[in-house]
């Protein structure tokens, strides 16, 4: 006959397994939910605009910001790693590449969740703890139509706004790190943009950053909805927000890889 302590590790495993398959559960459930509440059109559709501008057109700032060092830093590095290997155009393609595909949405959605996701989790909290949602349920509002959806439409709709202004801003910073630091000339950087240039680099990141701005604002409203605990428990919430939100981000970022660009890589 097993000692108690020789099933304790099991029970722990147990334990641990069911915790994860409840909060697995709770997660599905919460999407369905708010996938059900997207026709609610009358409920969501008077604050979408709102959410898209606090969420979307605010955060320009922070992608341009982000992406005007990223090119500068980029272009130096280029040059640094194969300057005297390949021309100079080379420059110009792997900073075009590598903005439009990888860094611009990554960092950028790093960035926006921190801003985004700790908002959204921080003002439904909010509500929460001080049971604003349940009165909307009194009031015969349903709350994932009138906090979930507009928050979650606005991030997927503008996150992608923000990565575009990111891609741009990018590159120009990175030609004009390369024409003033590193001695690469206009024409070779853009003979470097123009020759790999496919209109693929520039829907793969967008299409990416899309599901991050879906997947960041959805954490967002799952935390703030289970906050618990007063100003602790919104502080909580708010803090799990962004450290998922980071997670997913780069876990959907090796989807996309994955999936679209092995793809064409054995086309």
């Amino acid at each position: 006959m097993s000692s108690p302590s020789a099933l304790l590790p099991l029970a722990r495993l147990g334990a641990w397994v069911r915790a994860a398959l409840e909060a697995i559960g709770r997660a599905a459930r919460f999407v369905r939910e708010t996938a059900r509440a997207v026709p609610d059109t009358a409920t969501w559709w008077p604050h979408a605009s709102m959410h898209a501008r606090v969420l979307g057109v605010d955060s320009i700032p922070i992608g341009i910001f982000i992406a005007l060092f990223t090119g500068i830093v980029l272009a130096m590095l280029a040059d640094y790693s194969v300057g005297d290997l390949v021309p100079p155009y080379f420059v110009g393609t792997l900073v075009q590449k590598t903005i439009t595909m990888e860094l611009a949405p990554v960092l950028t959605g790093l960035a926006l969740a921190g801003r985004v996701g700790a908002n959204i989790a921080a003002e439904i909290g909010t509500m929460k703890v001080t049971e604003q949602v349940d009165a909307l349920e009194t009031l015969a509002y349903d709350p994932y139509a009138y906090l979930v959806v507009p928050r979650v439409l606005a991030g997927t709709l503008m996150f992608p706004v923000v990565v575009g202004a990111a891609m741009v801003v990018g590159v120009m910073s990175g030609w004009l790190a390369a024409y003033f630091l590193v001695d690469v000339s206009t024409v070779q950087f853009f003979k470097g943009v123009r020759l790999f240039f496919t209109e693929f680099d520039v829907r793969y990141g967008l299409v990416k950053s899309a599901s991050f701005g879906t997947a960041v604002s959805l954490i967002g409203c799952y935390a703030g909805l289970n906050a618990r605990g007063g100003a602790q428990g919104v502080g909580g919430a708010a803090t799990r927000a962004v450290v998922i939100s980071a997670v997913m981000i780069l876990v959907l970022d090796a989807f996309w890889a994955l999936v679209w660009l092995t793809g064409r890589t054995l086309q």
